[in-house]
């Protein structure tokens, strides 16, 4: 033969090789961070069984379907995409989670503001009522001594618990 035609032979052989080659990659399983590793080597023995997302195959040679590994999040992508994967339920369901006690911190923060302004109406309009009742009303200052409540104090102070009224009461 040839020694061209030999070498074409043995780089034709040697491309075939490369492509009847089974996929490095076997091993597909999720650390304890949610990260998904893949390997031609086994994962360590501390990740358990629910974790491994793909084994090699039983016959030891790889097949077309075993070789398709679900799609991997790439890096820089958003966690809601990685999340929405069918690779991470245990990611998903804290990502609920989180959500979930989010819209409770929030109804519990509704709750009590409204509680707060009910409690502000409640004031408001008992402050109002004995203003407009017309009964000596004496305040103490700042030395302790007890100071008549004039009419302007009494209108300015009735103006404040409207305006606290018409913010407050629902």
């Amino acid at each position: 033969m040839h020694p061209v035609s030999l070498r074409l032979l043995w780089a034709v052989a040697a491309v075939a090789a490369v492509w009847c080659q089974p996929a490095s990659a076997q091993y597909l399983w999720k650390d304890g961070l949610g990260q998904v590793h893949a390997s031609d080597l086994p994962p360590p023995r501390e990740i358990p069984d629910k974790d491994i997302l793909q084994r090699p195959p039983a016959g030891g040679r790889a097949t077309t379907a075993a070789v398709a590994a679900p799609a991997l999040p790439v890096a820089g992508t958003s966690v809601a995409k990685a999340a929405s994967s069918p690779l991470d339920p245990e990611l998903e369901g804290r990502r609920k989670r989180a959500e979930d006690q989010a819209r409770a911190r929030a109804r519990a923060d509704e709750e009590r503001q409204a509680a707060q302004r009910a409690d502000n109406c409640r004031r408001a309009r008992d402050q109002l009522a004995m203003l407009e009742s017309g009964q000596r009303l004496v305040r103490f200052n700042a030395q302790g001594e007890r100071v008549v409540v004039d009419d302007a104090t009494r209108a300015n102070d009735a103006d404040t618990a409207r305006q606290v009224m018409a913010s407050d009461c629902r």
